[in-house]
């Protein structure tokens, strides 16, 4: 009971609707009637994005990033410092709880669904993991963060066996750009004084909150033919929320800021699930 603790503190709970959010969105976007939200293999893979796909995110981030996050106070009072003695172990559970998955879609998969879930690998493990480590990497770590976007092109092709428009596809991946560049700005003293290099540390403050709004910008325009003029209104709240954190006096305060972030993207994420939940099973009803 005590490693299961572990392991979910190490999975980040609040953070799990990063790629459950996007999984069920690429569901309602691919279905044509709401009973395909409740097929069998559906459920199935919602399970994998909880617990086991962000295990496999934030337990190898854990494990490569520990000369970092011991200089971090973030990790210290607001997440969790991993104990060099347990990787060997997170291995294990990692593998455990990952591979199952791979099995059965390697079984019961279409090729789209397979090849989107290995690209959901991809950038998972070596956005961490040598020989990229693609988060030291600045602009190249914060395009990795496309990991976030694979769910929802992998539930699509699940249910459809084809991959998702691609304006979409770029539009979720600006946002993505965003999400990791605004994370990684209450990170910059402690990854300058572990002598890493991220979008943050290298656009210092300000450039990294102008590199998010073009960002914000960008997304908001690609999403546009999709969802209208919804992509205006969750444009306008991040650019917002971008202006105000900018205009916070000191790190102490930006980051009260960002911890209203995860809460922000919940929001606008369930306000895009029922947007095309909408149009596909209600408005042409």
């Amino acid at each position: 009971m005590k490693d299961l603790l572990l392991l979910v503190k190490i999975s980040r709970p609040r953070f799990w609707i990063y790629i459950l959010g996007p999984y069920l969105i690429g569901l309602a976007a691919a279905s044509n009637v709401p009973a395909d939200l409740l097929r069998l293999k559906v459920l199935i893979w919602a399970i994998y994005f909880t617990l086991p796909a962000n295990l496999l995110i934030y337990g190898i981030n854990d494990i490569f990033d520990h000369e970092t996050d011991r200089l971090n106070p973030k990790k210290r009072h607001f997440e969790s410092l991993l104990a060099p003695e347990f990787y060997k172990r997170l291995y294990i559970f990692i593998g455990i709880l990952n591979v199952p998955f791979l099995i059965f879609l390697f079984i019961f998969g279409s090729q789209n669904a397979i090849l989107s879930f290995f690209g959901f690998l991809f950038f998972s493990v070596f956005y961490s993991a040598p020989p990229i480590r693609a988060k030291v990497k600045p602009v190249i770590d914060s395009a990795f963060n496309i990991l976030y976007v694979f769910p929802g092109i992998f539930s699509f092709a699940l249910l459809t066996g084809n991959f998702p428009a691609g304006m979409t596809i770029i539009a979720a991946g600006f946002w993505t750009m965003a999400m990791h560049a605004y994370s990684a700005i209450p990170d910059i003293d402690s990854d300058k004084k572990a002598d890493i290099s991220t979008i943050a540390t290298w656009l210092g403050r300000r450039g990294s909150h102008i590199f998010c709004i073009i960002c914000y910008l960008a997304a908001t325009a690609f999403s546009f033919p999709f969802v209208g003029y919804a992509s205006i209104v969750f444009g306008i709240a991040y650019l917002a929320m971008m202006i105000v954190s900018l205009m916070m006096s000191n790190s102490a305060r930006l980051f009260d800021v960002y911890r209203k972030f995860p809460l922000m993207n919940t929001i606008i994420g369930f306000a895009l699930f029922w947007i095309v939940a909408y149009s596909k099973f209600i408005k042409w009803s």
